[in-house]
């Protein structure tokens, strides 16, 4: 029976993953700091649904503790770490930077750190389809340069796969970084879009929709999602015998390490997705249109190509089941 440490256990996703895990049988360390960057009740919510299971335990530290990071590495002898813990959000890494510095970058080098030591057999960790910045060509490739971001959280992100890339490198540590597109479902982040736009619209409130609704995103529900994930972490990465220096691929290497894009590879117009959530929620959205924001892009998308090729991946929930999923979650939770 595997041990694995999960972090962002309270989280969106680390919490699903722990779930899955759990019901496969795993032995599972769930780290989380439990912030309020929004409401704590929420994440603590998500893990009284795990708090049964006699194969879950809860460490609360914040990643950038080095000191406790070093102790539970010490403690336990973990097989495999799903690291998806992060100072998460675009616009906010506008008004608190150093929250990104701490978690993001310190954070995930105590991270690394406590694998190399533990020689961990693989470390799977949350990227992002920020680091794909001014990128225009479409749909987003693992295999294109992502050297422009245009927001600190996007930096920190490509910060984090650079970082990974030096330690399988130096030290033949297996990493993994998965480029997470505009996750979505129930017990979502209240941060998000879709999750915000419900709020507003149950309680007759305008919606703000930027760049004029003319934005795209590669929306992908957190069942596919998780199933990505679990394959990727059960598949460590082994050198690539092709990978050359005189034309590097931006997506493999000499060492054990890799990237793949995470998504639902069929992005959606944003006034699209208001139309599917008002006909979910049988009422109709006040649009209130706003340009585009600092650290915002105009579309997302993304090509899954490798994902599928490497794990069989294939993510398969639309966007109205999806929605229809998370309102229903919604409002028994908020019993609206």
């Amino acid at each position: 029976m595997a041990r694995i440490l999960v972090t962002g256990a309270a989280g969106f996703i680390g919490s699903y993953v722990c779930q899955c895990l759990l019901e496969r049988g795993e032995q599972v360390v769930g780290l989380d700091n439990l912030n309020d960057y929004y409401q704590v009740s929420l994440k603590q919510d998500r893990l009284d649904r795990l708090a049964g299971h006699t194969n879950f335990r809860f460490v609360r530290a914040a990643l950038e503790d080095r000191v406790a990071l070093e102790a539970l590495f010490a403690a336990e002898p973990f097989d495999r770490v799903i690291h998806l813990a992060a100072q998460a959000g675009v616009r906010y890494s506008l008004e608190n930077p150093h929250a990104y510095v701490d978690s993001n970058l310190t954070g995930f080098l105590n991270i690394l750190e406590g694998c190399r030591r533990q020689q961990v057999r693989h470390l799977v960790y949350a990227s992002s389809s920020s680091v794909y910045g001014a990128n225009t060509a479409m749909p987003f490739s693992v295999h294109h340069n992502v050297d422009h971001p245009v927001s600190l959280y996007a930096a920190t992100k490509k910060a984090n796969e650079l970082m990974a890339h030096s330690y399988a490198a130096t030290y033949g540590l297996p990493c993994t970084g998965l480029r997470f597109f505009t996750v979505y479902g129930p017990w979502g982040r209240p941060d998000m879009a879709y999750f915000s736009f419900t709020k507003a619209i149950l309680e007759g409130q305008p919606i703000n929709v930027f760049n004029q609704g003319k934005m795209q995103r590669d929306f992908t529900y957190i069942d596919d999602i998780v199933e990505g994930v679990l394959r990727v972490a059960d598949r460590p990465p082994s050198s690539d015998p092709t990978w050359r220096g005189d034309a590097p691929d931006a997506a493999s290497s000499f060492a054990p390490w890799r990237v793949y894009n995470i998504g639902n590879n069929q992005p959606v117009e944003l006034l699209r997705f208001i139309k599917v959530l008002e006909q979910c929620l049988g009422k109709k959205a006040q649009k209130n249109f706003l340009p585009m924001q600092p650290g915002d892009v105009p579309a997302t998308f993304a090509d899954l190509d490798d994902l599928m090729a490497d794990t069989g991946f294939r993510p398969s929930t639309s966007i109205e089941e999806g929605l229809g999923r998370f309102v229903a979650w919604y409002q028994g939770y908020y019993g609206v």
